[in-house]
């Protein structure tokens, strides 16, 4: 079986009994799980021999991150975004999340202000209410077919003490690219108002629409960059995220300080297993990675033929991820994660996001569980 071939995806895995978040959380029931994001696919066989020969090794203490992986993150930033980066400006961390409330705790000092999309993913403005922080949550648009910020009303939530702007890009949950255009357009209202950027970089390999490249905001010049903290992760794009590893890239010395104050007081290091797995995957695992993004495109194309044909529901065209946005206010329901459920689906509550009427699909699986999970979703959109 080679691993360009849908038939790696299509395997059967069960994941019940393995501990998994997703799947555990309905044990028991007669419930599809699509809701948190991970996928049901094997990692890339160069993680799985990677991870293999160091359980071999059979000695598991303190780890760092070889300089190997520091190499091939420089190189890949540069083969994919022309955008240079050296050693020193990148700090490991136990995961994404993490790095969402170091941001909001040492760079955002109290009494100043944050602004987060509205919806994005929860952890953002979390992380604000959290620290905590004043924060506005600023409106997402669909515009031409596609969720962007309302820049009108950014422009109107921004303070003389707003310090903070969160970006998620690209966009969970609805799944926009944002195009070079409209960063320039960020990177130049964080440069009027002195605001620092948090880039939430996490799904930039889940590209699903040919033509439409990843920007890293940072990547536009050294004004941008200078006054940003860019996340990323193999996680997601790998299926790795129990491993436990992502990084920063931040280029300004003082910022990566305040930035990294709490490793090793409050957050930990990223471990063993999350820096072998990434670098493998990383290094070896992009021909895994196209037959992926092929498998998910069929997937997300599924989703959206079966949402298009149904009354009360619409989503916006998902150009990157494999998590669909749903708009659920048509069927006039108080509760649509609730409804769903009751018809045997696990889904992700809009109302986490920001948006109670939508809820998030997770197609992240296999197309024969994926056919059965948009049957049910039709049964119980047709059922309200």
């Amino acid at each position: 079986m080679t691993i360009l071939d849908s038939s790696y995806f299509d395997a059967p895995i069960d994941r019940r009994g393995s501990h998994s978040l997703r799947w555990e959380k309905y044990a028991g029931r007669d419930v599809i799980p699509l809701w948190v994001a991970d996928t049901d696919f094997r990692a890339p066989p160069a993680v799985i021999e990677a991870l293999r020969a160091r359980v071999e090794h059979g000695i598991f203490g303190y780890t760092m991150p070889s300089p190997e992986l520091g190499a091939v993150i420089i190189d890949r930033m540069s083969r994919l975004y022309a955008w240079e980066v050296k050693a020193e400006w990148i700090v490991y961390l136990p995961g994404v999340v993490s790095a969402l409330y170091m941001a909001a705790n040492r760079l955002c000092a109290p009494g100043q202000h944050v602004l987060t999309p509205d919806p994005v993913y929860y952890h953002l403005f979390r992380a604000a209410k959290a620290a905590p922080r004043a924060w506005t949550e600023v409106p997402m648009i669909v515009q031409g077919g596609r969720w962007v910020w309302d820049e009108d009303a950014l422009a109107a939530a921004v303070r003389p003490e707003s310090r903070l702007l969160m970006l998620c890009n690209p966009h969970n949950p609805g799944g926009t690219i944002f195009t070079r255009a409209e960063l320039q357009r960020l990177a130049a209202f964080a440069q009027r108002h002195d605001l620092l950027i948090i880039s939430d970089e996490i799904h930039c390999d889940l590209l699903l629409d040919a033509g439409k490249p990843h920007v890293p905001i940072a990547s536009l010049g050294s004004e941008v960059s200078r006054r940003t903290v860019t996340v990323m992760a193999p996680s997601k794009t790998f299926n790795i995220a129990g491993a436990g590893m992502a990084y920063a890239i931040v280029e300004d010395p003082a910022l990566r300080e305040a930035f990294a104050f709490d490793l090793k007081k409050s957050v930990h290091d990223a471990g063993l297993f999350g820096y072998e797995a990434g670098l493998a995957a990383y290094r070896d695992g992009e021909d895994w990675l196209c037959a992926q993004l092929d498998y998910l495109r069929a997937n997300r194309d599924l989703v959206e033929r079966s949402v298009a044909a149904l009354p009360g529901v619409r989503m916006v065209h998902l150009e990157a991820t494999y998590l669909a946005w749903i708009d659920c206010s048509g069927l006039g329901l108080a509760d649509p994660q609730a409804h769903f459920l009751a018809h045997g689906l696990g889904l992700s509550p809009g109302a986490d996001f920001g948006a109670p009427q939508y809820v998030r699909l997770n197609f992240g699986t296999r197309r024969v569980l994926l056919e059965q999970a948009m049957e049910r979703f039709e049964a119980a959109v047709r059922a309200a």
